[in-house]
């Protein structure tokens, strides 16, 4: 018997129960929370888990990208199954499986367990955000009703990220790095008991027959082409195992398109991605993952590397991100139906981009308030002002059978740009501190060149992510064609990284 099928019936949710409807939305803006949060929370606590479970240099990726690749991977096949056995079903199964996975990776033994575990999260997280996406959807259909959810959930998923640095720092250092990841077993659990009383049950009607061809081939080639990423970083991008990779994720990416194309059932219809508004929303959602990333990875090892900050004051750190996204959310929902999306995203992303110059500017001996602080705000409140409009405008048009997929897409473009970004900027910072270290081999053992060389590979690194998210608002700015009107219908939610 399935979980849905053994509870009692959910409660009106619709525009007659008010309070029905704003507590769906709760419940799923704690699940949103939970996977935006456990993208970042193991961050800080990366180094500590390295040391206790004898994980090298190389392989210590793995602890993000295990998880972002398994949840941008499987979202497609995810929302599939969501339209078509029950969104409720979908989400309350993923959300117990997550607190499963979770746990798993609090009391892993060793790198494998805890690898393994990361991307039991994503597989199971991939199940529960496009359903939850789907089912908001079809429970605010009021323009009003639905601009003050944009804001309520993209407020509380936006800042998952800098809370999951704050949270990571704090439990790290209190407590243990396993609490980094035994957390979100009762959060998960919580949130499934609620979503059984206070979430209705909705299904797209249609085939059910789902695309597994489809699903292996994308997968397969996301993770030969970080791995490919990965080993640029080790032996360089000549090497034979770095060709490799990358040759055979191309191959394999390419596989994925001619599937899809002849496929009676794609996993990705094309007509969800070709649509002009569409699929400038998804591209620049993967180019903002890919920037985004970075943020988070680099300015976690500058504030606890170079400046000698602990891991709850990193964490402490990051919390302007948190101030930033609500406020560029709060305003981008008042703004919405008045301007466009095409404005708030071009504005916003353009803002970013302009933070993210200004981090270049740090250095081994300057202030986190005149240095790192006013790029902390204007990344987090230009990609408030984004998350919204953005996923509207992805989601314009879409049939109610599509709905599940064009959910999972938005939030695919961006882990999938996570999980790239993380493998070719490392690898990037990687090649430019060697590159100044043997521009400098006659003092290359001094720890102030070293030191200098480190400080050159973010500051590299900042300018590659600048450079993609002004690309991506150029994008938003030449494909995106969407009305007020337009996105004012469109049944969907914003989703952030």
């Amino acid at each position: 018997m399935s979980v849905a099928a053994a509870v009692p019936p959910a409660p009106d949710i619709s525009s007659e129960n008010g309070k029905g409807k704003w507590l769906a939305l709760a419940v799923i803006a704690v699940s949103q929370l939970l996977i935006v949060l456990d993208a970042t929370i193991v961050n800080i606590a990366l180094p500590t888990a390295q040391t206790a479970l004898h994980i090298s240099d190389a392989d210590r990726q793995w602890m993000i990208t295990a998880y972002t690749l398994a949840f941008g991977g499987l979202l497609l096949l995810g929302g599939r199954i969501a339209d078509y056995t029950g969104r409720k079903r979908a989400f309350i199964i993923g959300l117990l499986g997550f607190a499963a996975a979770s746990a798993f990776g609090g009391l892993a033994q060793n790198a494998e367990m805890l690898f393994s575990a990361r991307a039991l999260q994503g597989a199971f997280g991939a199940l529960m955000a496009p359903a939850a996406l789907s089912l908001l959807t079809v429970t605010f259909t009021d323009a009003k009703e639905r601009a003050r959810a944009f804001g309520v959930y993209g407020a509380i998923a936006g800042g998952g990220g800098a809370i999951g640095l704050l949270l990571g720092g704090v439990l790290t250092e209190y407590a243990s790095w396993r609490w980094t990841l035994l957390v979100g077993t009762p959060i998960a659990v919580l949130a499934a008991l609620a979503a059984v009383r206070y979430v209705s049950e909705s299904k797209a009607e249609g085939n059910t027959k789902y695309d597994l061809p489809g699903a292996i081939t994308s997968t397969a080639g996301l993770v030969s082409l970080v791995y490919g990423f990965t080993k640029a970083a080790s032996d360089g991008w000549g090497s034979g195992g770095t060709i490799t990779f990358l040759v055979a994720a191309v191959v394999l990416l390419v596989a994925f398109v001619v599937i899809e194309i002849r496929s009676e059932h794609p996993l990705l219809p094309m007509r969800v991605i070709l649509d002009r508004n569409r699929g400038g929303a998804f591209l620049s959602a993967l180019l903002i993952g890919v920037g985004m990333f970075g943020v988070f990875l680099f300015l976690t090892f500058y504030l606890q590397v170079t400046l000698g900050y602990s891991a709850m004051m990193t964490g402490v750190a990051f919390l302007p991100f948190t101030f930033g996204i609500i406020g560029g959310a709060a305003l981008s929902a008042q703004l919405l139906t008045r301007v466009g999306p095409r404005t708030l995203m071009f504005g916003g992303m353009l803002l970013s981009a302009i933070g993210m110059v200004a981090l270049t500017r740090i250095g081994a001996d300057t202030s986190f308030w005149t240095h790192v602080l006013p790029g902390e705000l204007l990344i987090s409140f230009g990609m408030g002002v984004t998350f919204g409009p953005m996923s509207n405008t992805a989601l314009v048009g879409v049939a109610d059978h599509d709905a599940g997929v064009a959910s999972a897409l938005i939030n695919t473009t961006q882990q999938i740009g996570g999980s790239l970004g993380t493998a070719l900027l490392n690898t990037i910072f990687t090649s430019v501190v060697a590159g100044y270290v043997a521009d400098h081999a006659a003092s290359a053992a001094s720890p102030a060149i070293q030191g200098a060389a480190t400080i050159h590979g973010y500051t590299v690194a900042f300018w590659v992510s600048a450079g993609l998210i002004g690309l991506a608002a150029l994008i938003a700015l030449v494909l995106v064609r969407a009305s007020h009107d337009e996105v004012a219908n469109t049944e969907g939610v914003p989703v952030a990284i």
